[in-house]
């Protein structure tokens, strides 16, 4: 038999890779009819002789082969995977009514307080008291004796710290060294028991965070005694969630804290919060990743319908649902958090909100592009609305869309916008929907330009001490909120934050406390007592000036007028009260002493 005819022709093919049939496991299963090449119907080919002998061709391992496969691989799993995708809808031309936001009616208060009462409605006596026991607890486990200190010296240290968020000097040591003496300060506490107290202030006890999901374990009693009181301040009708940053640069956080590249601090801890149109903050949650909603029960979770929904939409939902009144308010909050599925989970629960929303969240409405909106000029309006939600998008410098179940474009407004071809501002069409969403969605924005005003220094190794300085902080602004509110109800002028801070200071220092000098006193004869006409008194606060504790009439050789009756001259000063400068009568037709501090 000729060689040339037992090889036979070889068969072409046309990729690099062979291809592979695939063979069910069950025979009666299989469809391949026909295993043959179509070029390979013959076999009994030869191939015409030649003079020359060909040689054999190499032998080909990646043949045709047949591989079985499980059928199982080819069948429709029985539950298939959730998606996460926002479902697409398909809306109609219609705007939906607008709706009233009433305005909120608040309880006439019989008086104004002091500011000292106001700060007390939040932070309150029981987290001093927390405070102080967990403090002395940490420093017994750390050096092995106990700091013994108390809930007065405890108020001390709190108000110094007030005092060095108004008055920021370069240095801790600053506040005490001779040359820059701070007295409010330095009289208070020496700077060594400052450093002590500072060192050892703790909120919680380590040795009972054993297998703790929560991650801010080392500050969470605080911040839960402090949401609660702020939960009970009776909020407006328009909210607004966005999201805090407290800045932290150290790296004893781990991955607690959050980098942002185009923020002065970059390195900061996130804290979502629902706040009130006028700034003062409700509520609030620890962003802490995988863990952040450790402490939201099952019942909850499943009435909220949580499981589907991103990170911004489950913020959302959990901050709103501690709203008493949901029917009467409307909320409102930017693209991270927005999307369709969770403005109509609001609308199931009888909650209206506004916000704008990126391009992929909008639930597939129908808009005109961004380039066809460019070419017709600013001020074109498009919208679309299903399921009692509408889809709004607008162009003013840029293309902005919006959903919102509480209002929609009409009616019509204007706005100014300089024009360069004529040089000058022309009115341009605005849906009332920008409008809503500009007039309250600053609420978190002005809490937090208030706090960094007069921000508490709270530098330290330790991670959880700036949130403490973020607690103080929060707790001042939200008590100036209230105070200001107040004062417009009963049509009174209110005094600014940084003397409403100041007070709250002097007070924590001074209410129900015997005063002490610390140091050394100054020397006459260096500092010679310079004699003012009419000198600048300032009067303590009213918790002070009638406690009945420490107030000691002391004889001078300087003479000054009465602070209190007129035309009256006096020696005597109290020894507490004006910081030992408060002159008052003290004869037997004048008791004026007496007569200042009976409330």
């Amino acid at each position: 038999m000729d060689c040339r005819s037992f090889y036979g022709r070889p068969r072409p093919t046309s990729t690099a890779y062979s291809s592979i049939s695939l063979l069910p496991a069950d025979p009666c299963d299989s469809e391949v009819e026909d295993l043959s090449d179509p070029d390979d119907e013959n076999y009994d080919h030869v191939p015409p002789p030649s003079e020359d002998l060909m040689p054999p061709p190499k032998k080909r391992r990646n043949r045709n082969r047949l591989v079985e496969v499980s059928t199982d691989l080819y069948q429709t799993p029985s539950h298939p995977a959730k998606s996460r995708k926002t479902k697409k809808t398909t809306g109609v031309k219609k705007d939906i009514p607008p709706f009233t936001v009433s305005e909120p009616v608040f309880m006439l208060p019989e008086s104004v307080q002091s500011p000292f009462m106001y700060w007390k409605r939040l932070f309150t006596d029981q987290m001093i008291e927390h405070i102080t026991e967990h403090t002395n607890q940490y420093s017994v486990q750390q050096t092995g004796t106990s700091i013994n200190t108390t809930v007065a010296e405890m108020e001390d240290f709190l108000s110094i710290l007030l005092y060095m968020g108004v008055f920021e000097f370069p240095s801790l040591e600053d506040y005490w060294a001779c040359e820059s003496r701070f007295p409010p300060v330095a009289d208070t506490m020496s700077v060594k028991r400052f450093k002590v107290l500072r060192r050892h202030v703790h909120f919680n006890d380590n040795f009972q965070m054993e297998g703790c999901t929560d991650r801010f374990h080392k500050i969470r009693p605080l911040l839960d005694m402090l949401r609660e009181q702020c939960l009970l301040i009776p909020p407006t009708n328009r909210q607004s969630v966005d999201e805090v940053m407290v800045a932290y640069k150290g790296t004893r956080a781990g991955k607690l804290r959050q980098y942002i590249k185009n923020k002065p601090d970059k390195w900061r801890f996130k804290i979502f919060c629902r706040a009130s149109s006028i700034g003062i903050i409700h509520d609030f949650i620890l962003y802490q990743g995988a863990t952040t909603f450790f402490n939201i029960q099952k019942e909850e979770h499943a009435h909220l319908d949580l499981e589907d929904l991103s990170l911004g939409a489950k913020v959302v939902s959990i901050l709103c649902n501690t709203i008493t009144h949901k029917e009467a308010t409307v909320v409102f909050y930017d693209n991270f958090f927005t999307s369709f599925d969770l403005k109509t989970l609001h609308t199931n629960l009888g909650l209206r909100s506004v916000g704008t929303v990126r391009a992929n969240r909008s639930g597939g409405a129908t808009l005109m592009s961004d380039k066809e909106m460019v070419k017709q000029g600013r001020g074109v309006v498009d919208f679309c609305s299903s399921e009692g939600v509408v889809a709004v998008k607008w162009f003013d410098n840029k293309c902005v869309t919006l959903l919102s179940s509480a209002c929609g474009v009409e009616p019509l407004s204007s706005v100014k916008r300089y024009k360069k071809e004529v040089q000058q501002k022309v009115d341009v069409p605005c849906p009332s929907i920008v409008l809503a969403y500009n007039q309250a969605m600053g609420g978190i924005d002005l809490s937090n330009m208030l706090v960094h005003l007069y921000k508490t220094p709270m530098k330290a190794r330790r991670w959880y001490l700036p949130l403490f300085g973020y607690i103080i902080d929060v707790s001042i602004v939200n008590a100036w909120l209230i105070y200001k509110r107040d004062c417009n109800l009963l049509k009174e002028k209110p005094m600014p934050l940084k003397k409403f801070r100041l007070s709250v200071a002097a007070t924590l220092k001074g209410a129900n406390k015997v005063p002490t000098r610390v140091g050394r006193p100054p020397s006459a004869k260096h500092k010679p007592q310079v004699r003012r006409p009419n000198p600048r008194v300032l009067h303590p606060s009213l918790e002070v000036r009638y406690d009945g504790i420490g107030h000691w009439p002391t004889f001078g050789t300087l003479a000054l007028r009465c602070n209190l009756c007129i035309g009256g001259v006096s020696r005597w000063q109290c020894s507490k009260c004006g910081d030992g400068k408060l002159f008052l009568c003290s004869f037997v037709k004048n008791q004026c002493f007496v007569a200042y501090h009976q409330s």
